[in-house]
């Protein structure tokens, strides 16, 4: 029973200038500093506490750990916050998509957000995460993830912004310009159509790059056909490059899927469409997954000819940002007379 007071002194107590030097090593601008002692090496508890001692500091790593707890440090990752080099009209583009939406979503018009979630390895391998199992009983994988005979599995999602629903189009193939709109014929054949009775129009928005980019010819062209075939003007909005990280599905829909099979080997293409199709949350997200089976061709060329035909025969391009923000047009189709044979 000791007196208040009592007991062995603290480190810091019988070295005042210990907490000054730490500070000195964990402070951020240390890390490029060419005369810091871990310049290159983790600043984990021990690392610090054998940097402090070597400069005269006796000190334990507990001791490091709970000078820093009570400093107000605590362990952290990297987090991606910082995108770069950013288009001057970055905000304009956002701005323009969010009154492009509420204007769609005001008349009853279809908003559906795009995108292709990352490929995964289809077989017995490692999925990222943890789930509830007997203490001491992993589910084993394989030691390497080569891809194996499943192949890869490429899933295009389609989320509709206003019904807060997930429609996910899981390849096995190529991710191209032609399998972006086949996915969103499906979404629009399986469920758009049943859900907007009567919608003369479609607004997506869409990342800049990938297979459904700003840039890519293939994705235009198909997406014309689709106008047509469908009767429905179509309109894309992109999102700015270097921003496909604020694309909606990407925390509305692919984030969820993630969490979802986190720590369960996609051992075949029904357990990804089982797994996607189960996914809910508690603000009433709902998912369909449906399993494609067809080949795409990868380096199909779109000539500048058929290019400038497409340009004045279906695009409509918007006055702000043209090469983001277009019109895919429904052309008519003309009616042939029957060939004599």
């Amino acid at each position: 029973m000791r007196r208040a007071g009592a007991g062995r002194p603290r480190t810091e107590a019988l070295d005042p200038s210990v907490v000054p030097a730490l500070k000195a090593l964990v402070d951020p601008e240390t890390r490029g500093d060419p005369e810091s002692p871990l310049r290159w090496t983790t600043k984990s508890a021990r690392n610090l506490s054998d940097a402090l001692t070597q400069a005269g500091h006796v000190i334990s790593p507990d001791t490091v750990e709970r000078l820093l707890n009570e400093d107000g440090y605590s362990l952290q990752g990297n987090a991606k916050t910082v995108e770069g080099k950013q288009h001057p009209d970055r905000n304009g583009q956002f701005r323009h998509i969010n009154a492009l939406v509420t204007a769609f979503q005001a008349a009853g018009d279809p908003v559906i957000s795009v995108d292709t979630k990352k490929k995964e390895l289809v077989g017995n391998y490692k999925n990222g995460g943890k789930e509830q199992r007997p203490k001491g009983t992993p589910e084993r994988v394989e030691v390497h993830d080569f891809k194996g005979e499943l192949g890869r599995a490429v899933p295009y999602g389609v989320y509709d912004l206003t019904a807060n629903a997930g429609w996910v189009n899981v390849g096995t193939d190529a991710d191209t310009g032609q399998f972006a709109v086949e996915s969103i014929r499906r979404w629009w054949n399986k469920i758009g159509k049943a859900a907007y009775p009567g919608a003369g129009r479609l607004l997506i928005t869409a990342d800049s790059g990938g297979s459904n980019g700003s840039r890519l010819r293939l994705w235009k062209v198909e997406l014309a056909r689709l106008a047509t075939e469908l009767g429905l003007e179509i309109s894309v909005s992109h999102l700015p490059p270097g921003t496909s990280k604020w694309n909606r599905i990407e925390h509305r829909l692919f984030a969820q899927i993630s969490m979802n099979w986190r720590g369960r080997p996609l051992t075949s293409h029904e357990v990804i469409i089982e797994t996607i199709s189960a996914t809910t949350t508690k603000t009433g997200l709902t998912v369909r997954a449906e399993l494609d089976t067809g080949t795409y061709e990868k380096g199909i060329k779109i000539s500048d000819k058929e290019m400038n035909e497409l340009e004045q025969r279906s695009i409509r391009r918007d006055a702000f940002h043209g090469e983001w923000n277009y019109t895919l047009l429904p052309v008519l189709r003309t009616t042939h007379p029957a060939s004599p044979n």
